[in-house]
């Protein structure tokens, strides 16, 4: 029987990868509602201009993000496929998307409320003073909305979150999975970082050209105060962007999904190395 492990682990995992990279998603959520000063220019801008400590403008909803989008995806997918392997046979590349589709559509619901704190908190500064919310964190920011703008608020742009939770998890997690057992099966590499690292990259690499048009328009649809379908976002967004909107923000995305899905991953590797140990004991 495979090795079962504690439920959080994921969550765990992604929230300290999350510390590490949350710069790198504010940078990629302002270039995705238009900022057109480029990456390197966009956090500039955010240093000259608003300083140091609003790099980690939102934190606290990253945070809470991933303390519930990722622990269920990944406790659901690991107990999916736990199950599938209980006889100690290694899932194919096909079952293993379809458990990361189900998991991801599963994290992507019970997260969506911390996920548009964290897309409203980290672009608060660019929009007129008038228009600002100015959540003091994130359990202040479900409270508002709740109060404010209603509980169905909590789970605005749902549509597109989910859409972008199952390709995001189908194309994370069981690439992560693929990636790996091709490296080992091939003895290309042996079980450890140097593996590790190189399957999260390669995992973080396809889940953002996967994901990157659900990742836009799910940004300007949680952004916004009044309710716009996926159409609407998607007409307006050709008019005024081109088709290129789809992929605004890439090198961002990758620059901040790389590094996140490579933390991730490793954390994750090690915290599974220390349980077993621990288990031994």
């Amino acid at each position: 029987m495979p090795e079962k492990y504690p439920f959080w682990l994921g969550g765990s995992s992604s929230m300290a990868a999350a510390a590490v990279t949350h710069p790198l998603d504010l940078a990629k959520v302002r270039m995705q509602m238009g900022s057109s000063r480029g990456f390197l220019g966009t956090i500039v801008d955010v240093l000259r201009n608003e300083g140091f400590r609003k790099l980690y403008a939102g934190l606290s909803a990253s945070l809470l993000r991933q303390a519930t989008y990722s622990t269920t995806r990944f406790g659901v997918y690991e107990e999916l496929k736990g199950r599938v392997q209980g006889d100690g046979t290694t899932p194919s590349a096909p079952v293993l998307v379809v458990l990361a589709c189900v998991s991801g559509l599963a994290g992507a619901l019970v997260g969506n409320p911390a996920d548009i704190l964290n897309v409203r908190m980290q672009n608060d500064q660019t929009l007129p003073l008038e228009k600002r919310r100015n959540y003091k964190h994130a359990i202040d920011g479900l409270i508002r909305m709740a109060r404010e703008e209603g509980i169905g608020s909590w789970f605005r742009g749902a549509g597109p979150n989910c859409m972008r939770g199952v390709l995001m998890t189908a194309s994370q997690l069981a690439s992560y999975d693929a990636f790996k057992g091709m490296l080992l099966n091939s003895k290309l590499m042996e079980e450890g970082l140097v593996c590790h690292f190189s399957a999260s990259l390669m995992a973080g690499f396809v889940a953002t050209t996967v994901c990157s048009p659900f990742d836009v328009i799910k940004t300007r649809i949680m952004s916004g105060k009044t309710r716009r379908s996926i159409s609407e976002v998607v007409r307006w967004s050709v008019a005024n962007d081109g088709w290129a909107f789809a992929f605004r923000g890439f090198a961002p995305s990758f620059i901040r999904l790389g590094p996140h899905t490579i933390v991730t991953f490793m954390v994750l590797e090690q915290q599974k190395k220390a349980y077993r140990y621990l288990r031994r004991d």
